[in-house]
């Protein structure tokens, strides 16, 4: 299977920016592809991008319209979809879809940004808790082995942003939230790009000041986890920084 997660930032933005040719034509070809902060509900967008052809169509938005949201689709069938973690403050938010595959569930999330203030960065620390909390349950007392993919607002390590220093204080490279990712592999989960790369200037989003892309001054901000017990399964986890469309690029897992 390979999956795809993508923060399309704006699902009807990036539609008149070539996604449907990009899942058309995307190499390895998309199993599922995930995305994040889709900014809208499904009737607001084309059918053919909000159902494609071919493929199954889950679609958790926020509450609130043009804001967040989240939404994948999938060659193969779940057994069972989920649409939040059950904490209403954070569900209505539109920033969990949990499916249900054979060997493994995959969790597609949108984890909040800290960087608007003090609220919004405890906001974020809490569902940073609750998610690992609710992680720990689904493998503990339903025994699943899980595939977690998204854009987590943070760089982990100093190697994940080409700024480091001059970002220390910054959210989104905080001594707390690169503690908590540490916390969060220190309780089985890996972080598979970094299985297969360890080289430097490797990242997922740039902003859109500056020529900021184009210079490769970006940060690594978008992960595939796994559970320690899918490691062995995992066979790539790969960036596509060439696929434009958004401040982020696609990511890539094949496991099989």
């Amino acid at each position: 299977m390979v999956i795809y997660s993508w923060n399309v930032n704006g699902i009807r933005a990036v539609a008149k920016k070539g996604f449907g040719d990009w899942m058309a034509s995307a190499s390895p070809a998309p199993d599922v592809v995930c995305l994040q902060e889709t900014k809208a509900h499904p009737e607001q967008v084309p059918p053919e991008v909000a159902y494609p052809e071919g493929y199954e169509a889950y679609w958790c938005p926020a509450t609130r319209k043009g804001y967040s949201g989240v939404a994948v689709f999938s060659k193969v069938k779940p057994g069972k979809v989920h649409y939040g973690m059950g904490i209403d403050r954070f569900d209505l938010e539109g920033r969990y879809l949990r499916l249900e595959f054979p060997k493994f569930d995959l969790l597609n999330i949108y984890f909040p940004n800290g960087t608007s203030g003090d609220e919004r960065l405890q906001f974020k620390m809490e569902y940073y808790d609750a998610f690992l909390e609710h992680c720990e349950t689904l493998r503990k007392k339903e025994k699943k082995k899980l595939v977690i993919c998204g854009d987590v607002n943070t760089a982990h390590k100093e190697i994940d942003l080409k700024n480091a220093k001059q970002n220390e204080k910054n959210s989104g490279f905080l001594p707390m939230e690169r503690e908590w990712i540490d916390k969060f592999i220190e309780h089985g989960y890996v972080d598979t790009f970094r299985e297969f790369c360890k080289e430097p200037d490797q990242y997922t989003w740039w902003t859109y000041r500056a020529n900021a892309r184009a210079r490769n001054i970006g940060w690594r901000i978008d992960y595939f986890f796994v559970t320690r017990d899918l490691l062995r399964k995992v066979k790539s986890s790969f960036i596509t920084p060439e696929v434009m469309g958004s401040d982020h690029c696609p990511i890539g897992l094949e496991i099989v």
